[in-house]
């Protein structure tokens, strides 16, 4: 049923519940997991020129660590995975990665902001994932 998983990130807790939906689910089907992390183009564009590319080496930085995260339990379990770091808006990015690679779910968490987001407020990504996905969308909410 399920070939492939998208578990995006944004680096938060979040994704270690996220992560206890999305393995299981992607062990039983033998499916990939997909790691994404997006680097937020909103907010990189809203620093000035002079912090502009220590932020965003700050967030790519950030998203490695995030992605490392998800590899590292899809390997426990023996499961394929595929890890990207992409840059855009992260609802929109997500559905395009989806799109692209014929993800069959996305699994995803709620209230997962990051302690930047958390400052700027950019909303949520989930809700607009879950109102524009054209595929199942497993919200996993933050406890």
């Amino acid at each position: 049923m399920y070939d492939d998983i998208l578990v995006p990130t944004d680096g938060s807790d979040t994704v270690s519940e996220t992560l206890s939906h999305a393995l299981p689910i992607a062990a039983n089907n033998g499916a990939t997991v997909h790691g994404l992390y997006v680097v937020d183009s909103r907010i990189t564009t809203a620093a000035t020129d002079d912090a502009k590319a220590d932020l965003e080496e700050s967030l790519e930085s950030d998203g490695t660590t995030a992605i490392e995260e998800i590899e590292l339990a899809a390997h426990e379990r023996d499961l394929d995975v595929v890890s990207s770091l992409v840059r855009g808006t992260p609802s929109k990015a997500i559905l395009e990665y989806a799109g692209e690679r014929d993800i069959d779910l996305i699994v995803i968490g709620t209230h997962g902001k990051s302690p930047r987001e958390k400052i700027v407020s950019l909303g949520s990504v989930s809700e607009r994932v879950v109102d524009n996905a054209s595929i199942p969308v497993l919200v996993v909410r933050d406890v």
